[in-house]
């Protein structure tokens, strides 16, 4: 893509309203747009980050044995009734009455709506384990909504549901989940932590939190310097007396054994092997997905910008060109081509602009690497190449760059 013809608005103020780092350089780089309080539109460098998340995800759920499915929005509150979380979730739905007279919302969560769906299409031993996730877009009525998409009224989520014949099953199940999240952050460059929770509204036996360190979290959990461990409680480590460091942590994913919580108040029941009927056993598993993208950003950043881990940047490469002299021009074009031709995604800064402002913005739109043609090197022969990361610096031969990139990216 040219820079020059992308649909893109760096600013050099800052957003008044940004509370927090991420969401300053959310609006700062061009990411987002506020059309009011908690409701965002993507700009496309936005919506770049946020399929590639999207992709990691899909990748390993399927891996995991997931399966994906998509889920309506508008649900009748009467599935929500059968199971009295109408009245527990009422402060923050939206709900509203159809043409036809009929109690609707738009979905917060879909715990209710998959299990009207296991009830439909599951009824013996035999279909079971399965596991069923969306990508798809939640709506909740939020009372503060803050820090850009960290806390949003609409946002969007990964939720997965697992369905078992027995508590062995769902054990099996979770674990898969757990496996397959530590792996999902990890190629969103996120450390996460994983904590014991509350199950809360969701319900449930047992439940754990997936959080990383940020500014915006809105978690505490505190850390031991000695031992390296992440605690709940506040004080000394239960395990060396070290005086634990208090930090703000960002929920990222939360993962439940729901049990039959769900299937019993819906009747979503199955026949054993015996032709026993019973309640079919259920799991839950969340990801944020739209909320990974600030919690990137406050793990990945300095001072002029963003960071992107590699996996997840927009562009895996950005070309900038460092004047208007007809051969830096043709040669960046060709290199443009010849790249994009590995499959890389790449942005080449082809504007008009001064020396400074060309740095300025690709330093806080924060590729991972950027090749520069400018007059100095490249009557010498040569590329530079910036590491975004650490700023570090190397020189490579014209007749190399394609080799290099091909070599280095693919790592």
């Amino acid at each position: 893509m040219r820079l020059s013809r992308f649909f893109l608005s760096t600013q050099r103020q800052t957003p008044k309203d940004a509370e927090t780092v991420s969401h300053r350089l959310c609006i700062k780089s061009g990411l987002l747009n506020a059309l009011s309080a908690g409701i965002f539109s993507y700009l496309p460098l936005g919506l770049m980050a946020l399929r590639k998340i999207e992709n990691i995800i899909r990748e390993y759920m399927n891996m995991y044995d997931g399966q994906e499915v998509l889920l309506p929005a508008l649900q009748p509150l009467e599935i929500w009734q059968k199971t009295g979380r109408d009245k527990v979730l009422e402060e923050i739905m939206f709900t509203f009455k159809d043409r036809r007279g009929r109690d609707i919302c738009l979905g917060p969560t879909h715990e209710e709506v998959i299990t009207d769906l296991a009830k439909k299409f599951i009824s013996s031993y035999k279909q079971m384990p399965v596991i069923l996730y969306q990508i798809q877009t939640k709506f909740r009525d939020e009372i503060r909504p803050k820090a850009g998409l960290v806390r949003s009224c609409e946002f969007i989520m990964k939720d997965a549901y697992s369905f078992d014949r027995d508590q062995e099953g769902l054990n099996l199940s979770y674990s898969k989940m757990k496996e397959a999240y530590q792996n999902i952050f990890r190629e969103c460059g996120l450390p996460a932590i994983i904590l014991g929770a509350d199950t809360g509204a969701m319900g449930g036996s047992e439940s754990e939190e997936f959080l990383v360190k940020g500014e915006s979290g809105e978690d505490k959990v505190f850390f031991c310097p000695n031992c390296g461990r992440y605690f709940k409680q506040r004080g000394s480590c239960p395990v060396c007396a070290a005086q634990l460091e208090e930090i703000n942590a960002l929920e990222i994913g939360h993962i439940f054994k729901l049990g039959t919580k769900y299937s019993q108040a819906l009747g979503a029941y199955f026949l054993d092997a015996d032709g026993r009927r019973k309640e079919i056993i259920m799991g839950c598993y969340g990801i944020g997905v739209s909320r990974l993208i600030p919690a990137v950003i406050e793990n990945n950043y300095d001072q002029e910008g963003i960071i992107w881990p590699k996996k997840i940047a927009p562009f895996d490469v950005e070309i900038l060109v460092l004047g208007q002299a007809e051969d830096l021009v043709s040669y960046s074009r060709e290199l443009y081509g010849k790249i994009s031709s590995l499959n890389y995604d790449v942005l080449l800064d082809d504007r008009n602009e001064s020396v400074g402002v060309k740095f300025n913005d690709a330093y806080l739109l924060g590729m991972p690497y950027l090749f520069v043609l400018g007059k100095g090197s490249f009557s010498q022969g040569k590329v530079e190449i910036v590491f975004r990361k650490n700023k570090q610096k190397i020189l490579v031969n014209k007749e190399s760059v394609l080799d290099w990139a091909r070599d280095y990216l693919r790592k």
